[in-house]
């Protein structure tokens, strides 16, 4: 075991951007639930950051009191001593800062939620609660948090392309070419073929709008070995063939991609080798790995042994013994294409840059919920992880454009995650209220409250799961 990877710069770097993009990403999915409460007039009891167990760092009432760590007595007193205080205003909420930086909460008079307090429930419903407004206003109050998680997503993302503009690689400018599909190698093209024009219009780069152009063209010329123009004469049924690939994960093409070191992770095979940013890999046990396909092939091969890399390195052709773990891996997180290529870039104004991030908060958005049935796997359960496995993500040093990226991609899980189907999270909430408004009678409250027991506990194991495999990971291992 090995400790030392908590006293880096890094490791304190990586901290700093967690706990500010938690800080903000769930203040923001809060004020999704309380903007919605506050807009249909429902009492807001308390808006805090962390949670404030018995203890508060910081609580303000407006017009009431400004408390600094407070155990929370003196706000009992004055509810008990002014009862008939106007609750439809927002001076009417307790806002606060709690002691444990473990998310926050948005507490909503008159409904069942993770605080089970149920004493308030067993009391006529009063105007300015939950419970008393109509079924499609709850609904949005319990959408509000998913709903604004979204929004600030598709706003990072608007910013930044308005900001930065947004980068992409051209065919011409990929040197190492494309992989093909098994219907396209049938068709004449074979892997590292770089794509240049379809029945005489140049193709650019994997936009849909070129590979529509490709699929449906009757020839194809691709640059082959850097040297010679091929034409690749294409069968009419090409379209369909190419469809029922994808259908099976068999991808058309994409980039070739030369696996160039990012970072070595602590207490892995790469690090143990001596493995350094800006290495490219080159060949493994005397194969040639030009691209990452490959090299994963050949990692996945030697499961469990110690290979020979061979791997460029400022210009000279080093050698390596390196282990590789039972899964295949050997610890590197990899450089994107877009900085080992030479990238175009396409600059937004503003009202260019809004749809084009909600086109790229929507296609995140859909690609992580294809993934998350990848959970119920062996290998998905392993890939779990709280804090340390989201941490991670960061970049080692402090770097804004990452920041924002990593950020609004956490905002997308976040909402995708609150809207599962599962007492406690506000996807239980939202199937109760859909019940209710397909049947028109809520579920009883005893329901709700064993249904929130499950999902407390369903929430707890993967907890468990998540801290266990973070600490298997980063500490142990």
């Amino acid at each position: 075991m090995d400790l030392s990877f908590f006293l880096t710069s890094s490791f304190w770097i990586k901290t700093a951007e967690l706990f500010l993009a938690l800080s903000i990403l769930v203040v923001f999915h809060e004020f999704g639930h309380y903007s919605f409460a506050r807009l249909f007039g429902v009492w807001v009891e308390k808006f805090y950051m962390f949670f404030n167990y018995k203890f508060s760092l910081v609580k303000w009432k407006p017009g009431k009191y400004l408390k600094w760590f407070s155990t929370g007595k003196e706000m009992a007193v004055m509810e008990e001593s002014n009862p008939d205080e106007n609750k439809n205003s927002w001076r009417a909420t307790e806002y606060g800062i709690g002691w444990i930086p473990l998310g926050g909460y948005c507490s909503i008079a008159g409904m069942i939620d993770e605080s089970m307090n149920t004493e308030a429930m067993k009391q006529p419903a009063k105007p300015w609660e939950f419970r008393s407004k109509a079924a499609w206003k709850r609904l949005l109050i319990m959408l509000g948090g998913v709903l604004f998680n979204f929004l600030l997503a598709i706003i990072i993302y608007s910013g930044i392309v308005y900001s930065q503009g947004e980068q992409y690689i051209k065919f011409v400018d990929a040197t190492e070419g494309m992989n093909y599909c098994k219907s396209a190698h049938d068709a004449g093209f074979e892997n590292g073929d770089i794509p240049l024009s379809a029945d005489g219009k140049d193709l650019l780069t994997l936009n849909p709008e070129d590979l529509q152009t490709m699929l449906t063209a009757k020839q194809v010329l691709v640059l082959r070995n850097h040297k010679d123009t091929v034409a690749i004469n294409l069968p009419k049924d090409f379209i369909f063939k190419v469809d029922n690939d994808a259908k099976d994960g068999d991808m058309f093409m994409s980039y070739r991609w030369p696996v160039v070191v990012s970072q070595t992770l602590l207490n892995q095979g790469g690090e143990k080798a001596g493995l350094k940013d800006g290495d490219r890999m080159v060949a493994v046990n005397g194969i040639p790995t030009p691209d990452y396909t490959e090299f994963t092939a050949e990692l996945t091969k030697n499961a469990g042994k110690e290979i020979t890399l061979e791997f460029m390195r400022d210009g000279k052709m080093m050698t390596a013994a390196v282990p590789v773990d039972g899964e295949g891996h050997i610890g590197i997180l990899l450089t994107e294409p877009i900085k080992i290529f030479k990238p175009t870039i396409i600059h937004y104004n503003l009202l260019q840059s809004i749809p084009r991030g909600i086109e790229m908060g929507w296609d995140k958005m859909v690609n992580y919920v294809k993934q998350l049935k990848l959970i119920f796997t062996p290998q998905g359960a392993k890939s779990v992880g709280s804090f340390g496995a989201i941490g991670s993500i960061f970049p080692p040093t402090w770097d804004w454009l990452n920041f924002w990226n990593v950020t609004a991609f956490i905002s997308i899980i976040l909402a995708v995650m609150n809207v599962l189907p599962i007492p406690i999270l506000d996807g239980g909430h939202v199937l109760f209220l859909i019940y209710e408004m397909i049947t028109g009678r809520q579920p009883s409250e005893k329901f709700q409250e064993i249904s929130m027991k499950i999902g407390m506990a369903l929430i707890m194991a993967l907890m468990v799961l998540a801290i266990g495999n973070d600490i298997f990971r980063f500490v142990i291992k």
